[in-house]
């Protein structure tokens, strides 16, 4: 155990990339623990069509904010210039607009969004929840910079600080009037707090308005792809609410974003740890240099895809029984909804590095490329499943389409020079079987 904490205290970028990623994984479970805790009792608060209409919200939030989204964070983690404070408030500057930007969007799309699908209350819902933006604008650029350097536990602290406080609010707000704003409320408590102990708890050059002409030529230069690649991962994480808010009642899209909740977790998992710790590793030890690099990023991405796999495993194989177990009568048919998302995410764990390793050698196209194609192919693939077998069919359309698109994300990490076909192998057959397994014991069991 000591030999441990000595291991795990060091500064090489193997200690500090795993000791980041235990911080990241054990406050992401922390972080889940807290939301499925608030998931259950605010379900038995209040009514599916609550949750549908903030999964409505939430969508049109989430397409405001990636269809402009400039790439801030990896910016700063890539840029040489990352830890100069006229580059850090600059970029903060170029935030606070963009989050003003945001506020007004929403506002002028509440009114058509509401007409649409025929949701009177989105006229109020979304200018709130727009609201709670302009209130993280004010989110320091410090925690940009702690990423950077992958010292997350003071991160972590903040987040799990925050989403505490927004859960508490949450449900004391609706025991008091069992109204779908407590949601909408528990959105300025998250926003508020967050802003507070990133400007006051981390470390870091004070935030204040800069306006660095290079830093914003260099922010624009390096952002004008990933802008590209966050409006089409907007189609690729909200397209099925998008498709199903107009064909589903509330109260199925309620259902159907419980079971969503679940089936996501791994994969959210995943993407959290490799967001905020594989960019500096790709950065600092590039595969292609050394035999000695390439074993340390084999290392890492086989006991990464391990865990998440297993995890994957769980919820295609015991879907059904966790929403039994978990949730009331209401929302038992969530459980079929996430075995198969689970098995749809299998493929997307082969190659979820790759991509950062592009953005970390300063390429922020070839992913926006590679995003966009996903978003075209997946949105198809997903049309067309429905069209042919109900919600069903368009999962397993999705499914489908991520196998195929597996051979581009090969292409990236050929041309980045970062391609491991031994680990690609490994888990794709190890997927294919879990994927078979999850499929029969769906079918036999209902």
């Amino acid at each position: 155990m000591k030999r441990l904490t000595t291991y795990l205290s060091g500064q090489s970028i193997t200690q500090r990339v795993l000791r980041g990623s235990a911080i990241s994984g054990m406050g992401y479970f922390l972080s889940q623990g807290i939301r499925l805790a608030s998931n259950l009792i605010l379900t038995r608060l209040l009514f599916p069509d609550a949750f549908g209409l903030m999964a409505l919200v939430t969508m049109f939030v989430l397409g405001v904010v990636m269809m402009t989204d400039v790439g801030l964070t990896p910016s700063i983690m890539q840029s040489k210039r990352g830890d100069d404070p006229k580059f850090l408030n600059t970029a903060w500057s170029v935030k606070m607009l963009l989050h003003a930007f945001y506020f007004v969007v929403i506002c002028l799309l509440a009114y058509p969004a509401a007409q649409f699908y025929d949701a009177p209350q989105l006229v109020e819902l979304m200018p709130a929840v727009g609201l709670s933006l302009l209130i993280g604008g004010l989110v320091s650029p410090n925690i940009e910079h702690a990423m950077r350097h992958i010292q997350l536990g003071r991160v972590t602290m903040i987040d799990l600080a925050s989403q505490a406080a927004s859960v508490g609010a949450m449900v004391l707000f609706a025991l008091l009037t069992r109204s779908i704003w407590a949601l909408v409320f528990g959105q300025f408590i998250a926003a508020g707090v967050k802003a507070v102990l990133t400007r006051y708890y981390l470390q870091g050059p004070a935030s204040r308005f800069a306006w660095d002409k290079s830093a914003v030529q260099e922010l624009i230069h390096f952002g004008k792809w990933i802008t590209l690649s966050s409006a089409c991962g907007f189609v690729l994480s909200q397209g099925d609410k998008a498709v199903l808010g107009k064909y589903l009642s509330l109260e199925q899209l309620g259902v159907y974003n419980i079971g969503f909740f679940l089936a996501s977790f791994p994969m959210a998992l995943a993407e959290n740890i490799t967001g905020r710790t594989i960019i500096p590793v790709y950065r600092d030890s590039p595969p292609y240099e050394s035999p000695q690099n390439f074993r340390t990023v084999r290392r890492m991405r086989m006991g990464l895809s391990a865990v998440v796999m297993s995890m994957i495993a769980v919820m295609a194989l015991g879907g059904p029984w966790i929403i039994n177990l978990l949730y009331d009568m209401r929302y038992e048919g969530a459980g079929p909804i996430v075995s198969l998302i689970a098995c749809a995410q299998i493929p997307v764990v082969l190659g979820m590095t790759y991509p950062q390793a592009a953005l970390a050698a300063g390429d922020s196209r070839s992913p926006s490329l590679l995003t966009m194609l996903r978003a075209g192919v997946q949105i198809a693939a997903f049309l067309t499943g429905a069209e042919l077998g109900g919600l069903t069919g368009a999962i397993i359309g999705q499914m489908l389409a991520g196998w195929l698109l597996h051979l581009f994300i090969i292409r990236i990490a050929v041309q980045h020079r970062v391609w491991d076909p031994l680990h690609d192998a490994m888990f794709a057959v190890l997927g294919l079987l879990l994927t078979v397994a999850g499929m029969s014991h769906m079918i036999w069991a209902g």
